[in-house]
């Protein structure tokens, strides 16, 4: 079955860097669009960037320029490597995958990333 593990999460003082990992199994992850999507307190959960089997990628506005979506097809991995951090990354992040009708996979556990000072 689909299971999706992201880890990498931490606290950063703002301006500070850190690289996001989801580890995929369960479907052929080499085909399918990747997703990043993140929490915040006491909000929904939205979508922060995406990438393809062929590797193209879209990202929300806010992190653009500032945040990077890659895949290791090899690893079964999905990474968001994060620059130039604000306190408003502050979240919860979750990586999800669409599979077949525009169906999710089941979220994991997330991973804290806590941008301050």
């Amino acid at each position: 079955q689909v299971q999706l593990v992201e880890s990498g999460g931490g606290l950063v003082q703002p301006g500070g860097s850190l690289r996001l990992s989801c580890a995929a199994s369960g479907f052929t992850f080499s085909s399918r669009l990747m997703r990043w999507y993140r929490q915040a307190p006491e909000k929904q959960r939205v979508l922060v960037a995406s990438i393809t089997g062929g590797n193209n990628t879209y990202y929300v506005d806010s992190v653009k320029g500032r945040f990077t979506i890659s895949r290791d097809n090899a690893k079964n991995t999905l990474y968001l490597q994060m620059n130039n951090l604000k306190p408003e990354d502050t979240a919860v992040y979750y990586c999800n995958v669409v599979l077949p009708f525009n169906n999710l996979g089941p979220w994991g556990q997330g991973t804290q990333v806590t941008v301050s000072t």
